[in-house]
């Protein structure tokens, strides 16, 4: 699917993810939301916590909605549910649309904290390798995040971002997918 950043109102889905200590499964959100600020449809799903299960599930919230005009998608990290890893590559070529997985805060990694949690977890450690570095990236409201891209050039999704983002460093289709899973695992 060829993606035009500068369509009038394009169409991204915004993922997030809420879970407690102690539960076995995280509420996954989807909103689909317009560049031009409307929410066009929304859709949960669940990922295993610690599990390895997190690229398959966003793609089935994804083709739940049935949808042929998101252009893109959205990830409020590519690392969820305790360190259930998403294939951000194979999530953009599996979907057909381009995915950008953003972070908020400089780090230097998580290889460490992976390993504590799962000792010898070599198979673990090979799939956070497999994402690289993260690309830092200005928003236009001041704010910096740190982005994996796959299927999309930095400038494009650096307009992306900018078109999403009407303050602070998390853009709408995000922020609207973090209150409804936090809503729904309420």
């Amino acid at each position: 699917m060829k993606l035009h950043p500068s369509k009038r109102a394009i169409r991204a889905l915004g993922v997030a993810e809420s879970f407690r200590s102690g539960d076995r499964t995280s509420v996954l959100a989807g909103v689909v939301m317009r560049s031009d600020g409307v929410v066009d449809g929304f859709s949960f799903g669940g990922a295993t916590v610690e599990g390895d299960d997190g690229t398959k599930a966003i793609l089935r919230l994804y083709r739940s909605l049935k949808r042929d005009d998101v252009n893109l998608m959205l990830l409020s990290g590519c690392i969820i549910s305790l360190y259930n890893i998403i294939d951000v590559d194979g999530l953009s070529t599996e979907s057909g649309v381009p995915v950008v997985a953003l972070t908020y805060k400089e780090s230097s990694g998580l290889e460490g904290a992976i390993r504590r949690h799962f000792g010898d977890g070599e198979d673990r450690i090979a799939q956070y390798r497999k994402l690289g570095p993260r690309t830092p990236m200005k928003l236009h409201t001041g704010y910096k995040v740190y982005a994996r891209l796959a299927g999309i050039s930095e400038p494009d999704a650096g307009r992306i971002l900018d078109s999403f983002t009407l303050q602070g460093g998390v853009p709408e289709p995000v922020r609207l997918a973090r209150l409804l899973a936090r809503a729904r695992r309420a």
